[in-house]
């Protein structure tokens, strides 16, 4: 692809203009598979280049590694980007395969301390709680992140996998730029509640995950016998037995409106997920995680797609049939609580 730069769109009302296209950098240090360090920084390098300036992390990913891994990307490209972290994930120290959420203040304080030191930075832009836990009210968790950035230690605030009433009792709080949800072909819960609240609070939409963390680019078909031992996407109901079996049938419309652009299946479930911003009314930022500097290039010119009234009547369905749920663990997810 050319190297014309992405368009761009604002995070929240008064948040930094970012390329409307974002990169998830966990798979970097963490979660699929074994990684190459040097063609990750070759795709941070080369997904700036394209205009591709919001980078997502967390300090969960990799138990900080992947925080540390970035520093010196964002160190030398400091004015360029903007840093997207996020706190709420706490792992044991003797159980490093658990998640222990937690929001109330004292861990707040002591994450983005954490999270400063191994960035190397100075402020955070982009700070989000990653998930909610329900035993903290919303308004005491975003009351500390609102401090933090009076304090200057975190520029926005964002949240991840809230409810539309969770969302309205933080903003009332203080100014949300962007709520973080899985939303894809696969995943459209949000549509029903959260989008209509973050499109009437102007907030902005950051889908994780739209491509289905790999499975809507045909590039596996069963996680148990595609991918490695070490791949978090092994855990994933959607992604195993009969479930994936159900789920591969549901590529080929995809499959079919790929062709006829002569483009992959991954850039039109991106092109899709783009063009929910005109759909629904409201800015959309999607992050796709890649770890090769050609797949960043796929992935951004898939925002130059535009696909035809016809065509989103064909992928209309293929979210009510998909088979299984999201996670395992559905405390991860906002979906039950609304």
């Amino acid at each position: 692809m050319t190297d014309s730069r992405i368009p761009t769109a604002r995070l929240g009302e008064n948040g930094p203009e970012v390329g409307v296209q974002g990169l998830g950098c966990m798979g970097m240090s963490f979660a699929y598979g074994p990684v190459d360090a040097e063609a990750s920084r070759a795709t941070l390098e080369r997904a700036l280049e394209l205009g591709i300036t919001l980078y997502d992390t967390a300090d969960a990913y990799g138990q900080g590694e992947n925080e540390k891994f970035l520093s010196p990307f964002f160190k030398a490209h400091r004015d360029e980007v903007v840093i997207a972290t996020k706190f709420a994930l706490s792992i044991p120290a003797d159980d490093p395969t658990r998640r222990i959420i937690r929001n109330d203040p004292p861990y707040i304080r002591q994450a983005v301390e954490a999270s400063l030191k191994r960035l190397d930075v100075d402020v955070i832009d982009l700070y989000y709680m990653h998930r909610r836990d329900v035993n903290v009210p919303i308004e005491e968790s975003v009351g500390t992140m609102a401090e933090l950035v009076r304090e200057g230690k975190v520029k926005h605030l964002g949240l991840s996998e809230v409810t539309a009433g969770e969302l309205r009792a933080a903003q009332a709080v203080h100014p949300i730029a962007a709520v973080q949800s899985e939303w894809s072909l696969f995943s459209r819960d949000i549509e029903a509640k959260v989008v209509p609240a973050a499109r009437e609070l102007g907030v902005t939409l950051v889908p994780y995950s739209p491509l289905g963390r790999g499975f809507l680019t045909g590039s596996f078909t069963d996680a148990a016998k595609d991918l490695t031992a070490d791949d978090f996407r092994r855990q994933q109901p959607r992604f195993t037995g009969d479930n994936a079996a159900a789920n591969a049938a549901l590529l080929e419309p995809i499959r079919q409106v790929a062709d006829a652009h002569g483009v992959s299946l991954g850039q039109v479930a991106l092109a899709w997920v783009q063009q929910q911003s005109e759909v629904h009314g409201l800015p959309v930022v999607p992050i796709p995680g890649t770890r090769k500097p050609a797949r960043v290039e796929e992935n951004a010119a898939a925002t130059g797609i535009e696909l035809t009234k016809e065509e989103l009547e064909l992928l209309e369905p293929i979210a009510g049939q998909v088979a299984g749920d999201r996670y395992a663990d559905m405390r991860f997810s906002s979906a039950g609580r609304e």
